[in-house]
């Protein structure tokens, strides 16, 4: 995980102390149990929430993946998330660690006060032995004491411990690194079949498959860049006609990952033609594949506005959700989402920004969510715009119906915290410079 630029923690008056210890002693093991407890030492009330601290290890080989678990917690194991992570720069002792982090049902630590007991455990996906001595983070020990060979971050913000790199506190996190890959996408196209669009990493969705009406097909024909406002736009079309579904979307390719993700979306409250009051369902998100029920590195970022109502809601309401997974048989969704019953019909300025542990979605330059602990992204996702209606959720007479949602440009800036003020100013900066696309994301 890399060093965002952001507003560095303000609190020279904030200070921890993490202290350490161990119920697996031995130099293999057939699960880490690294303990924890966090003191603050410093003169203000830190809420936990706005903490993370780093367990720093060397990978196993074959490398399987690991696995998080809390086995006991003062504050409540369900208050307590752990996500493992690459280290940016590895070592001899160190390529990867465990991050922990706290949601705001954990409360706050006052001076002097601590976390209590935070015993955590973690074990390879399939139980082979763990090798401890190689392991930066790691000494025997079986008594709570200070320990600097773990870190703890406040909002990014090294303030205890030494990290494998060498940071200390008041150092970022990692060294800085921020990469300088943008995306940019314009959307001058002269249609759906356009060579340029599979070039550039898009796919125009085709074929069948959910989500949506059973039996809709995704109709690449329905994808158009008209001019408006005197610029091109991507434009959705999808319809219907009382049962049978034509829906629309494109994607880019998985290769996004933290950083800021922005674009300009026209959000319609009624059809282009015929009857209104059908379920639709128009988005901007971002997507990583479910490999398995309940895959934990699954991941999604959402807007989605849907103008008439649907999953229980009467009618106009924005979602923005972060997905830490789910399984579609029997559905269990573990989510975290906000939402505002409103009318959103009309131009917005969406932004995502995902950085140290946090996801914030802003509205025309306004906060409207800040999601994050287990529900953070863990791997690269896809960025996507589509337009479709909820399963059951067509009214009941017959015609033909269309809805229409538009996107006027597209940017992520990789590794950087961008402001939405900054993202609309970037963006001018393209276009009076000429500049349609750009990308180089690796």
């Amino acid at each position: 995980m890399t060093t965002f630029l952001q507003a560095p923690a303000s609190a020279a008056a904030d200070a921890v102390t993490a202290n350490y210890r161990t119920s697996a002693t031995g130099a293999t093991t057939d699960q880490a149990e690294p303990w924890f407890t966090i003191t603050n030492t410093g003169t203000t009330t830190i809420p936990l929430a706005d903490l993370t601290l780093r367990y720093y290890f060397r990978g196993d080989t074959p490398d399987v993946g690991y696995r998080f678990a809390c086995s006991w917690a003062v504050r409540g194991c369900g208050n307590v998330t752990g996500t493992f992570r690459p280290l940016s720069t590895p070592t001899s002792t160190a390529d990867r660690y465990l991050e922990v982090a706290f949601t705001s049902g954990a409360g706050s630590l006052a001076p002097g006060a601590d976390t209590g007991d935070l015993q955590l455990r973690f074990y390879r996906t399939n139980w082979a032995s763990i090798t401890q001595t190689d392991d930066y983070s790691f000494t025997n020990r079986t008594t709570y004491t200070a320990w600097d060979k773990v870190t703890v971050q406040r909002d990014g913000t090294t303030i205890w411990g030494t990290s494998p790199g060498g940071d200390a506190p008041g150092d970022p996190g990692n060294p800085p690194d921020p990469t300088g890959r943008v995306m940019f996408d314009d959307f001058a196209y002269t249609s759906s079949s356009d060579p340029r669009i599979a070039q550039r990493g898009w796919t125009v969705r085709a074929g069948g498959g959910g989500p949506g009406v059973p039996g809709a097909t995704w109709d690449p024909s329905l994808v158009t860049f008209p001019t408006v406002n005197g610029n091109q736009v991507l434009q959705l079309e999808s319809s219907n006609n009382g049962s049978s579904a034509r829906q629309t979307e494109m994607y880019h390719q998985r290769k996004f990952f933290e950083g800021t993700y922005g674009a300009r979306v026209f959000f319609s409250d009624t059809p282009v033609r015929g009857v209104d009051g059908d379920n639709v369902v128009q988005t901007f998100f971002t997507i990583t594949p479910l490999n398995a029920p309940m895959d934990p590195n699954y991941g999604e970022m959402d807007f989605e506005y849907l103008p008439n109502g649907g999953w229980g809601e009467p009618s106009n309401i924005l979602y923005t959700t972060t997905w830490e997974t789910y399984q579609e048989d029997p559905w269990i969704a573990d989510n975290i989402h906000t939402e505002q019953r409103a009318s959103f019909a009309g131009w917005h300025d969406l932004v995502i920004q995902v950085a140290s542990g946090r996801v914030r979605y802003y509205i025309d330059g306004n906060l409207f969510a800040d999601h994050g602990d287990r529900y953070y992204p863990e791997t690269p996702m896809s960025i996507n715009f589509n337009l479709w209606f909820i399963s059951g959720g067509l009214v009941g007479s017959s015609g033909d119906r269309a809805y229409q949602e538009r996107v006027d440009w597209v940017y992520f800036a990789e590794n950087e915290v961008v402001s939405p003020a900054q993202v609309t100013s970037r963006i001018s900066g393209y276009r009076t410079s000429g500049v349609s696309h750009v990308d180089t994301v690796q």
